[in-house]
């Protein structure tokens, strides 16, 4: 199946798939970021228009699987508390129906008559005038909640093939964005790396402080100096990857480490992106922190980014604000373990970290001065 063959489906599964309010509202915002990635994707010509649009597909495919995520668990947890009500309520509904099918089958006379005469055929007439709304009712809640618990399994059994879709979907898109990366040639360069240096600035720093303070010295030549300012951002910046925060600046984490930057918990294979407009001043392998990523955004500032599986870009290229960065490691999820809906909803199936520094002048500030947050999380 096409890319675009795939977008189509998912977009329609996910934005049809979940009615309640509260997760039907995130459906709909991923099927409207599969039609603009569609859009963007039919209109590209470039190669820098393919980044763009395939950069928007990943984050749309992502966005739709995050969604489709939600609301299978919604449905799940809906279809145990059916399932745990109508389990509790046997007895009453076998009663329940033995009455029904006891007025059903009675004939009209038999129901009119009563031993004691007349006056006692009437009274049994009002009671059972009484009685029969209310159990009506009680049926019908009951033939409500069945088709309601029908549904939400035939909901989750379609699921299956359209995640299959979706999951295949966002890897061809990850595969296109990669190869549209490799082929843009079209961006402004500040400097040319000098990879010797770069080699030996690598291996003569023990400190990620030594390696920014050298940064200068892996051009070949001149860094050209830029005007740019994104002051008036400050606090505002979206973060580069969809995640939630797992350590603060200056607390500890589980080995008892305390650092400068902040930690992120994300997804296996979740796209990160440039904050904003930046210079590439680094990517590649550094001290212990895996694949790092060092962006200037303005002269004096640097955010640094590790833990990225994979990485995009070269250094000294100027970047346009949310362009692709790289990839975060871990393996993307099969369907099958999306299905069984064994994670709480909590953030236990973000499984990878990234981690985010942000040096002014030289000195480590807290991230949160720059990134949105959820600070009282």
């Amino acid at each position: 199946m096409t890319l675009r063959a795939s977008l189509v489906v998912f977009m329609l599964w996910t934005g049809m798939a979940f009615a309640q309010p509260d997760s039907g509202a995130a459906a709909r915002a991923a099927s409207e970021q599969l039609q603009a990635a569609t859009a963007l994707l039919d209109g590209a010509e470039s190669a820098r228009d393919r980044v763009r649009a395939l950069t928007e597909t990943v984050r749309a495919y992502e966005a739709g699987l995050a969604a489709m995520r939600e609301g299978l668990r919604r449905a799940a947890t809906r279809e145990a508390q059916l399932s745990r009500q109508l389990q509790a309520r046997e007895d009453e509904i076998a009663r329940l129906l033995g009455v029904l099918q006891t007025i059903e089958a009675a004939p009209p006379p038999v129901l009119l008559l009563h031993p004691s005469g007349p006056q006692g055929s009437a009274r049994a007439a009002m009671m059972l005038a009484e009685v029969t709304p209310g159990l009506t009712a009680r049926a019908g809640a009951l033939k409500r909640d069945l088709d309601e618990m029908r549904i939400l399994r035939q909901l989750r059994q379609a699921a299956a093939e359209t995640l299959e879709r979706g999951l295949a979907g966002v890897q061809q898109a990850r595969a296109g964005l990669s190869k549209a990366i490799a082929d843009r040639t079209d961006l402004p360069r500040r400097f040319t790396e000098d990879p010797v240096r770069t080699a030996i600035l690598v291996s003569s720093t023990d400190t990620l402080d030594a390696f920014a303070d050298g940064l200068s010295d892996i051009a070949s030549g001149d860094i050209s100096d830029t005007s740019a300012d994104i002051s008036m951002l400050k606090g505002q910046l979206p973060l580069p990857v969809s995640g939630i925060v797992l350590h603060r600046s200056g607390e500890a984490d589980a080995a008892g480490i305390k650092r400068s930057g902040i930690i992120l918990a994300t997804r296996p294979r979740a796209l990160v992106t440039s904050p904003t407009a930046a210079t590439i001043r680094y990517r590649g392998p550094l001290l212990d922190l895996g694949n790092v990523m060092i962006l200037e955004p303005q002269p004096g500032t640097l955010f640094v980014l590790s833990g990225l599986a994979e990485v995009y870009g070269n250094a000294g290229q100027v970047i346009p604000g949310g362009s692709p960065i790289g990839l975060m490691g871990g393996a993307a999820p099969q369907s099958g373990a999306i299905l069984s809906l064994n994670s709480d909803g909590t953030g236990s199936e973000r499984s990878e970290t990234l981690y985010i520094e942000v040096r002014e002048g030289g000195r480590p500030v807290d991230p949160e001065t720059w990134f949105q947050t959820d600070k009282d999380g």
